[in-house]
């Protein structure tokens, strides 16, 4: 996808988008710290890493130029440990460190340290070379199973009292998006309409994400051209 991965890397909206949801969500934690109710549960907020903390379209981009997808190359990436932070990021979490907040990392990245498999300690390596705070092992919650979060949220959830849960996928934040289609996913967000920009923060994300899978239907496995029917039908032209 060159136009969504160029306007990542080009765009200066694209940068002021993410600045400007991470500058809200400063004041967004404030309002949650001074209403929330007592709790014996410390706060918290989860955060997702890949085009939530970490910025991916250098591995994005690679694959436009040599013509190829995920998981070519990506396990190399992970291994180079050189993503950038998306543009606010580092801003919002030391502003959380800075008030006591503790800080979660919830990502779809396999948790094996196989060198094969996108490993822990890679992601920590990343993490602590932009300097993000409370990145240690046991608050990193990566895969070793399903790639839903749920169980994994709700362990985060039976010791902390989470406020806020950041992501550019909806299934981040819900299983309720998970495997759904473009409808069903549309009617998740009416029935979460009130938790978006409160206790929900989406980033945007051109590039993949589940979105795309609903157009195909989860068929991932369609081929380029299958995909790109598939995509075109998906469209809603206006027609003079």
């Amino acid at each position: 996808m060159v136009l969504p991965t160029a306007w990542t890397q080009s765009s200066a909206e694209f940068k002021a988008l993410t600045v400007s949801i991470y500058n809200m969500s400063k004041i967004i934690l404030d309002m949650h710290l001074h209403f929330a109710e007592p709790s014996e549960k410390p706060i918290a907020v989860i955060l997702d890493l890949d085009e939530t903390v970490l910025d991916n379209s250098p591995y994005q981009a690679m694959t436009v130029e040599r013509q190829t997808g995920y998981p070519y190359g990506w396990f190399d990436w992970v291994d180079a440990a050189q993503a950038k932070a998306i543009p606010g990021a580092l801003d919002f979490l030391h502003y959380a460190d800075s008030r006591g907040v503790k800080i979660f990392y919830l990502s779809n990245r396999k948790i094996s340290k196989d060198r094969l498999v996108p490993g822990m300690q890679n992601t920590l390596k990343n993490l602590r070379a932009l300097g993000a705070p409370q990145a240690v092992e046991s608050q990193m919650y990566l895969r070793s199973g399903s790639s839903s979060k749920e169980k994994r949220r709700q362990a985060i959830m039976a010791d902390h009292e989470v406020v806020m849960i950041f992501g550019d996928n909806l299934n981040d934040h819900s299983d309720d998006f998970k495997g759904k289609s473009i409808s069903e996913r549309a009617a998740a967000v009416d029935t979460h309409r009130e938790r978006f920009g409160v206790s929900f923060i989406v980033l945007p994300n051109t590039m993949y994400g589940e979105w795309e899978g609903a157009i195909y239907s989860g068929n991932w496995r369609a081929s380029s051209q299958e995909k790109v029917n598939m995509r075109k039908a998906a469209l809603q032209p206006w027609r003079p």
